[in-house]
């Protein structure tokens, strides 16, 4: 009512018209257009409202009431949503017409003066958090809005202090910055003209004193405890807020960041601190309980593993930097941060907030440098007790083969936690809304230039509908603004520098070059071409295919590649998009709930997104990493990633933290018995050897395989973290009490059991139930190239696991990691068998929120 005053107010230079089938807001507008002399319009759906309307005809006979009957006009594309949306408006709990026809609600409630009503009310539905407190215990980022003139200029403040300063990077080394005589310029990729600042990369002393310092400020750092260090990562997350309008200059300046992109970045690189703050001071503060003898209490803390170099990316040279550091420090580590060699700046900037916030002088140093150079130094020194690397699949090989041979104090290998990149693909039927998808094609594909690892690279659109949306596709990226990130209204800026440019041309060119469709455009206007001139752009761009089989390789950058498919062939799409390796992101839009079930179910990916944009994972809502070719895990931003950072801990120490998730909201573990049917046969089986039947028990307590948690989220979207079996373990052992106990942690989670096919296995397999034995697969030699797993045990000497790691390493393919353990020992880390999903659904994309519809 308040806008329908507004609008009757600014008559004559509006003609106002109402569509309602509610009597209070037609007999309030018809009020106050008759106190202003104004003609209004009022409107009613053709088939409603013809009852209200005629009474008002009645009620106001002497006067001229002009209504407009409306019906939908198209085919059932449009109808459908069209339709939805009106059963939700009308079947709300809040509706008019909802109380109007029930029964139970009396004629006074339903006449109640609005006004009246609104002002006896709270000031918003207690069930309806507001943003800062929609995850509960964690505080929500704060944000900007850059269309309001108070933050534009902010923004513009900020970005004369960036330009003022000059900023300078090097190696900070206890809390201080080391400038070397050999400092480069860092330019800016949309104007390579523009010097930003300096950089001088870290030297072979630096990083030996580097890892010095950290090694004696670990210790200290570790013995504070999870409270104080959340504290400590708290207060860097307000820091960050604190100085978010410098963050997003700096951001544009130096990585060709959008505003919106800039914004998005700082406040998930807050969210990740806040996150594993909570994490920090929940688990890591007081001792777990162990299990012993009645009369005695065993106790133990939670300990870092040491030193860990962090190696982030140049795409988020921000919230992956930070989001690295953060999880390092929350779980009791020091960190070495070796970020981008394109993104120096930020990562200095960074640190220096970090240190000024509370951070520890010598628990976070910044070595920055050439991964060839000082990430090499880095990964191979034997004082580094793990890695974290987000970039490319090669890389990430490498540094692997590089830590391979390393085991830490307690014998076990130095972990290499990999998120790398994907051919991440989106899958379109014939009953998807056609604008919907455009827009989540539009911002999946070319947000931040294509830059981002989850961005769509490959679009499989059913053929019905692909001659229509390619087509609407078209219009929208000519309508797409690319050029100056540091303005409003660009949607995208430059690819990070020339190398980059360069390496997708010839991609483009290429595909040219084989006959195939390409496609460019944009919105053009002479300012922005002339910025084109200067920096390092790629137009969005969009490939048609023949087949899956001509994208062999994931290009980086503004590239859309198109392949068309039947519905009858939506299996083997599946199949074929399983098959490159990769697994992290996918994307469906239908409105088939047998599809997406088809879809979400077969597809290898752990980021999975239906009906809406496959792009700005949030922290703690969904979780993010791939598996297969696209990372190790655990997902970053996930329950599991600390434990992963921890020199030791007791068996339960991961149950705790997810009993604490489901005490808040309930857990879903229907599958669980499907998978359990081997292990309940092997624990039955066991029985005559108490030791085994109690392992396994105990096993089956902890193990997670197949359980699903709905994680928190705005409303209208619907996030669950699902943990699944991996499909295939190697075991290796010598004896047969050993085999037994891998057979037992294997068939707890539900995987399958890859056995040496020798006589000790062959005689052992023969004894068990048949239920168990059809879950073991038999190998004369089990690491040979052509045998598949994605996970190791062993158990047997550290000579024999260093040689295990590094044959493991050698193979081409995913990353696989090593469990390794002495003869006897029981205390397999089960979620190390375990993939991790992350499911975020649309569940407003059928035209309107259903579950408004129950709140009271």
């Amino acid at each position: 009512l308040v806008c329908a005053k507004a609008m009757i107010e600014a008559a004559p230079v509006l003609y106002s018209q109402f569509a309602s089938h509610n009597a209070h807001t037609l007999a309030a507008v018809r009020r106050m257009a008759r106190d202003h002399g104004v003609t209004v319009e009022h409107q009613r759906l053709h088939g409603m409202g013809e009852a209200l309307y005629d009474a008002a005809h009645e009620a106001w006979a002497d006067e001229t009431v002009i209504v407009r009957a409306y019906a939908p006009v198209g085919g059932h594309e449009e109808l459908l949503p069209y339709l939805v949306r009106r059963l939700l408006e009308n079947g709300a709990n809040s509706s008019f017409v909802h109380a109007l026809l029930d029964e139970r609600v009396p004629a006074s409630a339903v006449a109640a003066d609005p006004i009246s009503l609104v002002e006896q009310a709270p000031d918003r539905h207690p069930k309806i958090p507001v943003p800062k407190d929609m995850y509960g215990d964690r505080q929500n980022s704060l944000g900007r809005d850059y269309s309001q003139a108070a933050d534009r200029e902010a923004h513009a403040k900020a970005l004369e202090l960036v330009d003022r300063e000059k900023l300078t990077s090097g190696p900070i080394i206890g809390g201080k910055l080391r400038a070397g005589l050999n400092a480069q310029d860092v330019t800016n990729p949309f104007d390579r003209s523009q010097v930003l600042g300096h950089v001088s990369e870290a030297e072979a002393a630096d990083i030996d004193a580097a890892v010095h310092a950290a090694a004696e400020a670990q210790v200290r750092w570790d013995r504070q405890g999870g409270a104080k260090r959340a504290i400590v990562l708290r207060a860097m997350a307000d820091a960050l807020e604190a100085d978010l309008d410098r963050l997003v200059a700096l951001l544009s300046r130096e990585a060709g960041k959008t505003l919106n992109d800039g914004v998005a970045e700082v406040r998930e690189a807050a969210d990740f601190c806040r996150y594993y703050a909570l994490l920090a001071e929940r688990d890591f503060t007081a001792p777990e309980t162990l299990k012993g003898p009645t009369g005695e209490t065993n106790q133990l803390l939670l300990h870092g593993r040491g030193v860990f170099a962090c190696i982030s990316p140049w795409n988020f040279p921000l919230a992956i930097f930070t989001g690295q550091i953060a999880a390092a420090l929350a779980a009791g580590n020091a960190v070495l941060a070796k970020p981008a060699e394109q993104t120096p700046l930020i990562a200095a900037q960074a640190v220096r907030i970090l240190l000024e916030a509370g951070v520890p002088a010598g628990v976070v140093q910044l070595l920055p440098g050439l991964g060839e150079t000082v990430g090499a130094q880095l990964t191979g020194d034997e004082r580094v007790r793990g890695v974290m690397f987000t970039g490319s699949t090669a890389v990430a090989t490498l540094l692997q083969r590089n830590l391979a041979g390393r085991l830490d104090p307690q014998g076990r290998p130095t972990p290499l936690i990999a998120e790398t990149g994907g051919m991440n693909a989106m899958i379109v039927d014939s009953s998807a809304l056609t604008e919907q998808v455009v827009l989540d094609i539009v911002s999946s594909a070319y947000d931040s230039a294509g830059q981002r690892c989850s961005a769509l690279r490959l679009l499989c659109i059913q053929d019905d509908v692909a001659d229509h949306t390619l087509k609407m596709l078209r219009g929208a990226m000519a309508e797409c603004r690319m050029g100056n990130p540091e303005r409003l209204s660009t949607d995208i800026g430059p690819v990070i520098d020339a190398e980059a440019k360069e390496n997708i041309e010839r991609h483009i060119q290429a595909m040219r070059a084989k006959g195939l469709t390409v496609f460019q455009a944009v919105q053009e206007n002479l300012q922005d071409s002339k910025e084109w001139q200067s920096g390092t752009f790629i137009m969005p761009t969009l490939i048609e295919l023949n087949s899956i089989d001509e994208l062999d390789k994931e290009v980086f950058g503004p590239v859309l590649h198109v392949v068309r498919f039947t519905r009858s062939a939506l299996p083997q799409l599946i199949e074929q998009i399983n098959a490159s390796g990769y697994g992290l992101t996918l994307g469906v839009h239908t409105r088939i709930d047998e599809t997406i079930a088809q879809v979400t179910q077969r597809a290898k990916v752990g980021n999975l997104y239906v009906n809406r944009n496959m792009v700005g994972a949030v922290v703690g809502v969904q979780p993010f990493g791939g598996e297969g070719l696209s990372g190790t895990g655990p997902k970053a931003g996930g329950p599991l990633y600390l434990y992963r950072l921890l020199s030791h801990r007791p068996d339960n120490a991961l149950q705790v933290t997810l009993d604490r998730h489901d005490a808040e909201r309930p857990l879903d573990a229907t599958l669980r018995p499907s998978l359990l049917e081997a292990h309940r046969a092997l624990s039955s089986w066991a029985k005559a050897k108490p030791a085994l039947a109690d392992l396994c028990a105990r096993y089956e307590q902890l193990a997670q395989g197949g359980t699903v948690r709905l994680l928190p989220g705005p409303t209208g979207e619907r996030n669950t973290y699902i943990l699944l079996p991996r499909e295939r373990v190697l075991c290796l052992a010598d004896n047969e009490a050993d085999a037994l106990i891998q057979l037992a942690a294997v068939t707890s989670v539900g995987s399958r059991a890859l056995w040496q096919d020798d006589e000790l296995h062959r005689k052992l397999a023969q004894s068990l139930p048949e239920q168990v034995r059809a879950r073991i697969d038999f190998a004369r030699d089990p690491l040979a190239p052509e045998q598949h797993y994605d996970a190791v045990i062993y158990h047997g000497d550290a000579d024999q696991l260093r040689l295990l790691c590094e044959k493991v390493a050698a193979r081409d393919g995913a990353i696989v990691s090593v469990q390794g353990f002495a003869r006897g020992e029981t205390n397999l880390l089960l979620e190390r068998l375990l993939i991790e999903r992350a499911l975020s659904v649309n569940t407003a994309a059928a035209g309107g929120n259903a579950s408004l519809m129950t709140i009271g």
